[in-house]
């Protein structure tokens, strides 16, 4: 599985129901909300072999109330 973290910047007044919608997906490992620029950070394990871009789009971006995402690939874990 491939570990990548996406900051979720929500619509105004979506973010806990965004959140909802996450939670009941069961894709995340784990799930926080968050200062600044972006209001949700999770943490996705995605199977291997699958197309990240692919795999996030299908499973988080088409939550309505999602704004905007930045995804972060991550390589080793110290």
């Amino acid at each position: 599985m491939t570990c990548v973290f996406v900051q979720l910047q929500c619509m105004p007044g979506q973010t806990y129901s965004v959140a909802d919608q996450i939670y009941e997906r069961e894709i995340i490992s784990e799930l926080y909300s968050t200062s600044g620029e972006f209001d949700l950070l999770m943490k996705i394990y995605v199977p291997k072999g699958e197309d990240i871009g692919k795999y996030i789009h299908d499973h988080v971006l088409n939550i309505p109330g999602i704004a905007r995402s930045l995804t972060t690939m991550t390589f080793t874990a110290f």
